[in-house]
């Protein structure tokens, strides 16, 4: 409980602009015992891209949760969605010599360096959730995104019948997750010839510039059917927006299975949201740190599976 504590101080802090600095100017958060660290003791450093949508703030309170549980020390820092503070980060990290590091980057290829100072400087490094373009990453633990964006796609044109006009809410240009969710919504657009996407916008996860960007689309578009969202917490900045012009009728549809977005699928708000198990993601991307510090075989890649939710079996996710 300690840690889930001071993981949400730390979100509200950076949020309001408060968070605790390190001499790169971002914000940071130590997870582990407050005596002088043993020697014996796994110490690993952990870069988020930012923390102001659900996905990263489930993933890092579920990683403090079993980093205590198995008695591994974590450096936790916010990149604040910005590149170039993610590469300060990390090179911070090798100056306080960390066993390993782990990566969750705004950008694919601008943190391409992150690895590669990382392996240079003999520490072993991973990336989670989100692809970074450089094969000297030592794994990857994550969901199959353009799987995640067939589902979005399939399951909009089915509740529209096959038939109507769609818009897509992206996640920041040219993060993994926004490339490859729009090419599954791509590939599965091409199964129906009678689904038209009027717009493509990002609004880089963020419920507030979704609903900037879904307020122009209804103003402009005399018929729109459905909004497609690339997060759930732009889908539920979309749902405010729809909520307030009276537009019942709208499917939308997310990712990520955010409590609120599970929330909104049980009350209608939502067609669906894909589940990604941040909880899942965490814990095997700790253990991977692990093994591979310890001199164990890892592979390249873990795959978490994706899970579709609607309101037939939204009830057993909220009970989790």
């Amino acid at each position: 409980m300690r840690h889930r504590i001071g993981i949400l101080l730390l979100v509200l802090c950076l949020l309001a602009g408060c968070g605790a600095s390190d001499q790169n100017g971002s914000g940071t958060i130590s997870q582990g015992s407050s005596e002088p660290r043993d020697d014996n003791s796994l110490c690993i450093g952990i870069t988020l891209y930012g923390l102001e949508n659900d996905y990263m703030v489930r993933f890092a309170t579920a990683v403090a949760d079993y980093a205590e549980e198995q008695g591994i020390e974590l450096e936790l820092y916010a990149g604040n969605y910005d590149a170039s503070t993610q590469i300060r980060q990390v090179e911070q990290m090798i100056e306080d010599q960390l066993d390993g590091i782990i990566l969750i980057p705004q950008s694919s290829a601008d943190c391409v360096s992150c690895v590669d100072k990382a392996v240079e400087a003999g520490i072993p490094i991973i990336s989670v959730n989100t692809r970074v373009a450089n094969d000297r990453l030592t794994s990857y633990i994550g969901s199959n995104d353009t799987e995640a964006g067939e589902i979005l796609l399939r399951e909009t044109a089915e509740a529209l019948g096959g038939k109507g006009t769609v818009a897509v809410l992206e996640g920041p240009i040219g993060q993994s997750a926004q490339v490859e969710r729009r090419n599954g919504i791509q590939q599965e657009l091409q199964k129906y010839e009678d689904i038209q996407v009027l717009s493509c916008k990002t609004a880089n996860w963020s419920g507030l510039e979704a609903q900037v960007v879904v307020q122009k689309w209804l103003n402009t578009f005399e018929e729109l059917d459905a909004i497609i969202a690339e997060n759930d917490s732009m889908a539920l900045g979309a749902v405010d927006v729809a909520e307030k012009q009276g537009k019942d009728d709208l499917v939308i549809v997310g990712v990520d299975g955010s409590q609120e977005a599970l929330e909104a699928v049980q009350q209608g708000k939502m067609q669906m949201t894909v589940f990604q198990n941040a909880e899942a993601q965490a814990e095997t991307a700790l253990n991977v740190i692990r093994d591979t510090i310890a001199g164990k075989p890892v592979e390249s890649a873990y795959w978490i599976p994706l899970e579709v939710v609607t309101k037939e079996n939204v009830t057993e996710y909220l009970e989790k």
